[in-house]
């Protein structure tokens, strides 16, 4: 008879995390719920307009489901996924995963930097498209455009009217209102809400004018909110 040979216990899914945190979603089209944020760390890109660069090198590795156990201390089933580049992390594509499969609404904010195809089809993907002014719109990886869902979101922040020109371009050469959601966001404290607001109208753009709400509900709080 052969011996049983010992199983190997199966390796822990790591991630390296800057912040998990409770609060208002302040961006896109669930602005003003509460949501729990995870923040995961690193990012390849570097905009000129960042609010979260402590995100590129802070934070620690966690076992994955050291995470699921403090996300699920919140009374809330709505997750955004962010970064930095969340999507940078291998291990961030499975544990989008676990959580859906655990009930969990999850929303991934990414740069569109890095290939969306082993996203799971179940989250919201909000594809940050970036601007020329934000010094990395070379790096998109355009075919991710071409898999948005009708549930997931596309967003522009718009810096200039350079911004909004080159932004509006895009809009309407790729069709992208007829397939999701599209936001237009000013880049806080350097363009002003009303002038991206009238230039939406002035064109009759189909696009949703956001602001970042966490900003104006908390004034200078950079982390948590």
């Amino acid at each position: 008879m052969a011996a049983v040979q010992p199983t190997t216990p199966p390796v822990a899914a790591v991630l390296t995390v800057n912040e998990v945190f409770f609060s208002i979603q302040g961006e896109g089209t669930r602005a003003g719920l509460p949501c729990v944020f995870v923040r995961l760390t690193g990012c390849p890109l570097r905009c000129t307009y960042c609010d979260t660069a402590y995100a590129f090198h802070e934070g620690r590795k966690r076992e994955e489901d050291d995470v699921i156990a403090e996300v699920e201390a919140y009374p809330c089933r709505l997750l955004l996924l962010t970064g930095g580049e969340p999507l940078a992390q291998a291990a961030a594509f499975p544990f989008v995963a676990r959580l859906i499969d655990r009930g969990w609404q999850v929303l991934v904010e990414t740069s569109g930097h890095v290939p969306l195809d082993a996203l799971d089809p179940r989250a919201v993907a909000i594809v940050d498209v970036k601007t020329p002014a934000s010094g990395e719109s070379h790096r998109m990886h355009w075919p991710n455009l071409d898999r948005l869902k009708p549930t997931d979101e596309v967003k522009f922040v718009i810096a200039d009217r350079a911004d909004y020109e080159w932004s509006r371009a895009l809009v309407r050469e790729r069709t992208l209102a007829e397939r999701c959601p599209v936001l237009f966001s000013p880049v806080h404290g350097v363009l002003d809400p009303g002038a991206l607001g009238r230039w939406i109208l002035e064109d009759g753009l189909p696009a949703r004018l956001q602001v970042q709400l966490h900003k104006y509900l908390w004034p200078g709080v950079e982390r948590g909110v």
